[in-house]
């Protein structure tokens, strides 16, 4: 199966790093297709993932948008959604990986005549959402997409009570290589772990590292 992917960030987070992965597993048969260039290209061509960024211009909605600033930049995705459609007649699928990609790739997948794929990665809530955001990414969910893979029940459940359907939205979660994993097995590394803790009086504590973008 040859996959479109896209993706609004040239950055590298949780999404762009959850779809490197999955794309990986495609990377003979695929396209990531990105809406601003960054660090997550290059790690793409790192790993011979075909990448292509579309648009230098960043695009105007943002997740506190109102339903006026909504409607008033789809004239400016029009060339955008046109440059997807069209890449997309050479695909499969398209995979929206985010929210803007969602957008895109929805009116994209109308004009291409091809299936859509959401990856959920965020919880649609107000919180984090305006409503007139919610209120798009549900809608054109339901009405595009086969499919809505999304990460946790939390992420499932905020999508179902947003009025996403129930019957297209799945849970997926983020897998990992154990072997990335079991080096933390060898000597030296148990040896060093053990040095830092007695460096912090930790000697009696069971310690946890949580490493993430802030």
């Amino acid at each position: 199966m040859k996959i479109l992917f896209l993706d609004q960030s040239g950055n590298l987070g949780g999404a762009e790093l959850c779809l490197a992965d999955i794309a990986k597993l495609y990377s003979g048969d695929c396209l990531v297709a990105l809406f601003s260039d960054g660090a997550f290209r290059k790690l793409l061509e790192h790993h011979c993932i075909s990448v292509q960024v579309l648009t230098e211009t960043s695009i105007p909605i943002r997740k506190d948008s109102t339903l006026i600033q909504g409607v008033s930049s789809i004239r400016s995705l029009i060339p955008l959604v046109t440059k997807v459609a069209n890449l997309a007649r050479g695909y499969d699928l398209i995979y929206a990986n985010t929210q803007k990609a969602l957008v895109i790739g929805a009116l994209a997948s109308l004009y291409s005549n091809r299936p859509l794929v959401y990856h959920l990665h965020d919880i649609l809530s107000t919180d984090h959402f305006s409503y007139t955001n919610r209120r798009i990414a549900v809608t054109l969910a339901n009405w595009f997409a086969r499919l809505v893979i999304a990460n946790s029940k939390a992420t499932q459940a905020a999508f179902v009570a947003a009025g996403g359907r129930r019957d297209i939205v799945h849970i997926v979660y983020n897998g990992f290589d154990l072997k990335h994993y079991s080096r933390f097995s060898s000597p030296d590394i148990l040896l060093d772990i053990n040095q830092i803790k007695q460096n912090l009086n930790w000697n009696d504590r069971f310690i946890v590292g949580h490493f993430s973008r802030l």
